[in-house]
């Protein structure tokens, strides 16, 4: 039987916490918030010491409490079985610290993984997050700032949930901390990835990538992570017929691995 989950999560969550992979790895993702941040406001991204100062000053007052803007959300998928592999352990630690940075409320994080148990859901459940009782395949559509912790999730996911935010508007109000965007372009033929991955595919152009550092400590857990967000000033120049196309994305039977499906089907 699997060792109950709870106190091994915990004990990642202190050892991240005081890990230089943590300190790297936030400092990434507030970079990409000040960016979409600045980017919705139509102002330069600061360079340097005003860098530094403007990620100290989004530290104190994180982006869910930024006067006059909508409060952030958050959306987790894929996070596998965490009572029973210490990866996924490692990844909600991970979560939970984030929301905590960015003061998020754990019911503000809508979490959905197919292969879930129970128990699993429960314990989420306990802790606060919104647990997702229908498989969206990612096709979640926002209206407000939101981040989607994705870590190693299938294509399709991306694929898809890129799909249901096909506007300017809705994308430069993501941020998706998953796969590495230029790594799925490099490790499949580009007709495949054209093909079978507009989606992803169509938006390089418009996205700003950050790996999160490689330590040895957490190769396993977070490797090929990055951070994406799309800067309002990129997206701009996005042509509009790539804009017109919005077919729903189709995958052949090869490619099931990539994602559970609805057994509803819708």
């Amino acid at each position: 039987l699997p060792s109950p989950p709870l106190p091994g999560f915990l004990c990642h969550r202190a050892e991240l916490q005081g890990s230089d992979f943590w300190n790297s790895s936030l400092e990434i993702l507030l970079r990409s918030l000040q960016g979409a941040l600045a980017d919705r406001k139509e102002v330069p991204v600061p360079a340097g010491e005003d860098a530094l100062l403007a990620l100290e000053e989004l530290q104190l007052c994180p982006p869910a409490l930024l006067p006059g803007r909508a409060r952030w959300r958050c959306v987790c998928y894929g996070l596998g079985n965490f009572s029973s592999c210490f990866k996924a352990r490692f990844q909600l630690a991970f979560l939970l610290l984030l929301l905590q940075e960015l003061q998020i409320p754990e019911e503000l994080c809508c979490i959905f993984d197919p292969a879930f148990s129970t128990l699993e859901r429960e314990l989420l459940g306990s802790l606060g997050f919104s647990v997702l009782s229908q498989n969206e395949e990612g096709k979640r559509p926002i209206h407000e700032p939101t981040l989607f912790y994705m870590v190693h999730c299938g294509k399709a996911l991306y694929n898809n949930l890129l799909w249901s935010n096909w506007s300017a508007e809705a994308l430069s109000n993501m941020v998706i901390l998953g796969n590495s965007f230029k790594g799925i372009e490099e490790r499949i033929l580009t007709r495949i990835f054209q093909a079978d991955y507009a989606y992803i595919a169509k938006i390089l152009m418009a996205t700003e990538e950050e790996a999160l550092p490689s330590h040895n400590r957490y190769l396993d857990v977070f490797n090929d992570t990055a951070v994406h967000h799309f800067p309002w000033h990129k997206l701009r120049e996005v042509p509009q017929e790539t804009w017109n196309f919005q077919e729903e994305p189709v995958y052949h039977s090869e490619d099931q691995s990539e994602i559970i499906r609805n057994p509803d089907g819708t």
